[in-house]
């Protein structure tokens, strides 16, 4: 199968699953169905296609070092990674990638894919790949439909229209998501599919299609796109792309063009839009409960339970859903987990950063956990990965010490250098120069106590930085 590029969507924040995906490390980048990130989950199925050609990322730019640190882990080149400034969905989203390929001269069949789906039936996959190639060569637009096995009211629906071939079908509509009793309607009839949000067409053609009904997205996007996309990260012109419309690749162009365009597919696809669905993939106990991490159940059933840390237990109890975190926890009904959104919009309501940010949060140099706080403190272990350096920096309102727990620290401190090792430490004045480094071969841990009146993030003033983070 040739000239076949994957593109991998990876937007959205996934709030359905709070607490465990949140806005800076959404679950696109989480292990939520077994020990890979669905991103990664997400590469490694497309691995085994002949001659399939390395992956093309279109992410937000704030995730920019996690989409490279999970390509890393997994040893697979890739052909870029371009960066939105901020989501304006799907439709700018592919225009970018296909206006990126096309300044490498490159008109790919362009297999286009979220970041968070999971397929366990990858043998249908490839079938249904093959199906929408052989078509797209033929100048259609191809997206997938799954086959319905329940009237289900979270999906939109793509009615089947006239056969193109034995496994490809016109589309006659695309149609929002039903009310239970037209759910079960659809189902009944036979011709309608639930929308997959997975497309496969010519680079080339997507542009011509949107072009013809949105020539405005296509021209904001040869503005924001830089003329030399040449590097690793392709940074989107902010500016130019805060003109962009908001719009989906199925109102923008799909509904509108002839040459639109399903392949059914039954491969075991889910979303994982909710934590009903993780139940739903979840390998399941003689109960029925599905579990992860430190749990303990007595005459319990049907059950998810998911924790990171501490020891969860439940008695006498069905049907519910528990996600304990580092510095959240929710309980709920497994037939109510749509309405997490709701609490999630109550955080952002009252500012709250659980709603933004884990307790453990993950940089390009490695992580911090805030492992404690009180009225003009902070404690965090944080953890440099071998050869990785934070930013020469400052702080306005607060002093730190630093105690080494494992590895080497090179610390710069004013117009001083020094190595720190195991079990020594060291202080850091207010409004001092100051930076960490890790010079060894082993990841370094420290313990850093903050003390000040303002302990916020915010209050980082950065100098040099080799992530680029120095505005």
């Amino acid at each position: 199968m040739l000239n076949l590029i994957p593109l991998v969507i990876s937007g959205g924040s996934g709030t359905r699953l709070w607490p465990l995906s949140r806005k800076q490390r959404p679950k696109q980048f989480l292990p939520v169905i077994g020990d890979l990130t669905l991103f990664q989950s997400t590469l490694l199925r497309l691995q085994d296609i002949a001659d399939i050609e390395p992956t093309l990322v279109v992410c937000n730019e704030s995730h920019r070092y996690m989409v490279a640190e999970q390509l890393r882990e997994l040893n697979l080149e890739n052909q870029g990674i371009i960066l939105e400034p901020f989501g304006r969905n799907t439709a700018p989203a592919i225009a970018l990638a296909a206006l990126y390929l096309k300044q490498q001269n490159k008109d790919a069949h362009l297999l286009v894919l979220p970041a968070d789906h999971v397929i366990t039936d990858i043998e249908a996959f490839y079938e249904a790949i093959s199906s929408a190639v052989s078509i797209s060569s033929d100048g259609y637009l191809a997206t997938f439909g799954i086959r319905p096995n329940k009237p289900e009211t979270g999906y939109g629906y793509i009615r089947k229209g006239q056969g193109i071939n034995n496994n490809a079908f016109l589309v006659s509509a695309f149609v929002e998501k039903p009310d239970i009793t037209t759910a079960k309607k659809y189902l009944d009839e036979g011709d309608f599919l639930w929308n997959s949000g997975m497309f496969l067409f010519k680079a080339s053609r997507y542009l011509e299609e949107l072009e013809k009904f949105y020539p405005s997205i296509l021209d904001t996007c040869i503005k924001a796109l830089p003329e030399d996309c040449k590097k690793d990260f392709i940074f989107v012109n902010e500016k130019e792309f805060s003109n962009c419309i908001d719009i989906s690749i199925d109102y923008a162009v799909m509904e509108k063009a002839d040459s639109a365009a399903v392949i059914p597919l039954n491969a075991g696809w889910n979303d994982v839009g909710a934590w009903s669905s993780v139940w739903e993939v979840g390998t399941k106990d003689q109960d029925g409960n599905v579990l992860r991490g430190d749990t303990l159940l007595h005459n319990a059933h049907r059950n998810l339970v998911y924790t990171e840390q501490r020891l969860v237990t439940l008695v006498g109890v069905d049907n519910l859903v528990v996600v304990d975190t580092k510095d959240a926890t929710l309980v709920a009904h497994r037939d109510k987990v749509q309405d997490v959104k709701k609490i999630v919009d109550q955080l952002n309501a009252s500012n709250r950063s659980e709603a933004i940010l884990h307790r453990e949060v993950n940089r390009p140099w490695g992580s911090y956990d805030c492992i404690d706080n009180g009225q003009r403190f902070q404690v965090k272990r944080i953890v440099v990965k071998a050869g990785e350096k934070l930013s020469l920096q400052m702080h306005h309102h607060r002093a730190e010490h630093w105690i080494v727990v494992s590895g080497t620290a090179q610390v710069r401190c004013g117009d001083k250098t020094f190595l720190l090792t195991e079990n020594q430490s060291t202080y850091i004045p207010l409004g001092e120069i100051h930076s960490l480094s890790n010079p060894g071969k082993v990841s370094l841990e420290i313990i850093e106590v903050q003390s000040g009146s303002y302990l916020g993030e915010d209050d980082i003033v950065r100098f040099e930085d080799q992530y680029g983070r120095v505005k």
